[in-house]
């Protein structure tokens, strides 16, 4: 293909993030115009480097699946040169949420947890599609599935130890899954399991349970100490998805912390905590009383594991380019910056894989006048779809224009031929007519003002909001933005009442699939039951009875052709509503070192690489 010099780019703004997870990033309020046009500048370099291939050594990989653009994306890369030992560096622009099993709700957390947490089953350690699947593993198999699909039993494996050797039982299995109801205690994490089990919420947790062994969910039970038994109230077809979660591990109750568990959780799996700096870094041994031969899902190739958690991005990336690590543990690309030097000098160590995320603002209906769905619907019409693309990095590095907010991954997702607002026409420039007439159904003809609630920790984030200010000023409607502490998100966008209080009318924010289903993905959502006062996730503070009857019919359909209808439905219903701005389909441009062993991306954790099994060469 012909390749010519790009010109100027039309409102380059940069803006990042990540959620069930996620993490985002942003800049400081100093120097915010000056870094957005440094920002800008990069984007620039990057779609030039990106049309036309970029500098870097061969594209290709060899017959190992060695070094080569895009070499581990749905596929292994140098699959058989992984040893044992070594240290694994990560990096990181972010800490977890939580490193608790019950309360963190990011995906890199999710995925790294597996270092020192084993659940029931887990999913595979396999590229692309298959990564997704199930497999069993403190279980011998997957669930005995009886009365209907209400009732699940499983058997644990023998050998599987704690870290001091002591075995791990079906009782550690149920009290780490009842910890999910301590939600004034341990807020935060994902509650499914909550809801399948106990939809009433009847149980108050271990910390309140009256029973002598704080064992007393009925919904669980613990015949001996190598079987469990789940019993639904009413079948869930995405039930074993669900014990899949982090936050299905087992926990012991003599090592419980409650509060400060994140500080040390007590490992199940082959490697343990050896020490944790909140927000500088995290250095994970190997766990001598895990045994290779009760772990079917995990290789255990490193000797230690180490994260060191960096205040600026860009600061990370040149970090990650020197080899002074191996890849960055949040998995959400690289900044402007480190993307356009690493397309240019070492694309051979880069993948460019399709997430499992949508990014985009939600509108909080407790803001006026965002409880009007035709304000709601003047800030979509008059977004500039183009603009906002390019600032979460373009085609290539943010992703094909969101036209819905349901990703491709999931089954019902219909991509961009599902375009109810027509975003894409125009060439993505917003329709500014529709926009002015929406205001004037709302009652509001000469615009209003409010605020963009953006996080703190990366300029692709902050540029997002900014691109969405300019575009919205052409509106008559007047924005600013408030960078908050994005590790902090849980009490600040999590809590509807702060939320309210602050007058945040616009929140950028983007999400994963917890696991392949619209049930994994739009529970959270846009479910009424899952509007809580700490942790929430349901930002726009949906309560739509049509939008809960069809998850309702949903979670009890077994046939997988009418689930896809029936996730179809439900995202036209959540587009009808006015609730979400979607900006990108995201794809990301991710950094491997050139030491790591047996590395591919996984759609069991969004497109990121899956942590579990990676190795250094020998």
């Amino acid at each position: 293909m012909n390749c010519y010099p790009q010109g100027p780019v039309a409102d380059p703004r940069a803006a990042y993030q990540f959620g069930g997870s996620e993490i985002v990033t942003t800049q400081r309020t100093s120097g915010r115009r000056k870094q957005a046009f440094a920002a800008a500048a990069a984007v620039a370099a990057l779609l030039a480097t990106a049309a036309c291939g970029g500098g870097g050594k061969d594209n290709g990989a060899s017959k190992d699946g060695a070094a080569g653009f895009d070499a581990a994306n749905n596929k292994v890369a140098q699959a058989s040169l992984a040893k044992k030992g070594g240290t694994l560096k990560f990096a990181g622009a972010q800490d977890a949420d939580s490193w608790d099993t019950t309360r963190g709700y990011y995906g890199f957390a999710w995925n790294f947890m597996r270092y020192y947490s084993r659940q029931l089953v887990t999913n595979k350690t396999a590229p692309g599609k298959t990564g997704a699947e199930l497999t069993p593993d403190l279980a011998t198999g997957l669930a005995k599935i009886t009365d209907g699909g209400k009732t699940y039993t499983y058997t644990l494996r023998d050998g599987i130890t704690w870290e001091d050797g002591k075995p791990i039982t079906s009782k550690d299995v149920k009290y780490g899954i009842e910890r999910s109801w301590a939600q004034d205690v341990l807020s935060g994490g994902p509650i499914y399991l909550q809801q399948v089990l106990d939809p009433d919420n009847t149980y108050k947790g271990p910390y309140k349970d009256k029973s002598a062994d704080h064992l007393g969910l009925k919904a669980i039970s613990t015949p001996d100490d190598k079987t469990i038994v789940f019993h639904l109230p009413k079948p869930n077809s995405d039930f074993q998805e669900m014990l899949a979660m982090t936050s299905a591990s087992p926990v012991r109750q003599d090592k419980d912390t409650r509060s400060k568990y994140a500080l040390h959780p007590f490992s199940s799996g082959p490697y343990k905590f050896q020490s944790y700096d909140p927000g500088k870094s995290l250095v994970l041994v190997r766990n001598t009383s895990w045994k290779q031969s009760s772990d079917p899902v995990r290789k255990a190739y490193p000797d230690k594991i180490t994260v060191n958690f960096f205040t600026n991005a860009n600061d990370m990336d040149q970090r990650l380019i020197q080899g002074d690590f191996d890849l960055d543990i949040g998995q959400t690309g690289m900044s402007p910056q480190g993307r356009t030097v690493a397309l240019k000098q070492h694309k051979e160590n880069l993948d460019n894989p399709v997430s499992g995320y949508i990014r985009y603002a939600a509108f909080p209906q407790s803001v006026k006048p965002f409880d009007n769905v035709h304000c709601r619907n003047a800030v979509i019409y008059g977004a500039d779809h183009k603009s906002l693309q390019t600032a979460r990095g373009g085609p290539v590095a943010g992703g094909a224009i969101g036209t819905n907010m349901l990703p491709p991954s999931v089954p019902g997702a219909e991509g961009q031929k599902y375009d109810p607002f027509g975003f894409l026409k125009n060439d993505g420039a917003g329709d500014v007519a529709k926009a002015k007439a929406e205001l004037k159904e709302c009652g509001k003809p000469n615009g209003f003002k409010t605020t963009i609630a953006v996080r703190n920790n990366k300029p692709v984030e902050v540029a997002t909001a900014e691109s969405l200010q300019a575009s919205l000023k052409k509106i008559g409607v007047t924005a600013d933005i408030d960078q908050y502490d994005g590790s902090q998100t849980t009490g600040i966008i999590g809590s509807p009442s702060n939320v309210k209080k602050k007058g945040y009318g616009i929140i950028i924010m983007g999400w994963g699939p917890d696991f392949p289903s619209v049930q994994g993905f739009g529970l959270p959502l846009w479910d009424s039951k899952y509007i809580l006062q700490s942790g929430n996730n349901n930002y726009s503070l949906i309560k739509d009875k049509t939008i809960d009857g069809l998850f309702n019919s949903y979670v009890k359909e077994m046939d997988a052709t009418k689930k896809a209808q029936i996730a179809t439905e439900i995202n036209h219903k959540v587009m009808e509503g006015g609730y979400y701005l979607p900006f990108v389909f995201e794809k990301f441009i991710n950094w491997r070192s050139s030491r790591l062993a047996n590395v591919y991306t996984t759609d069991a954790y969004s497109g990121e690489y899956d942590f579990v099994n990676l190795g250094l060469k020998k």
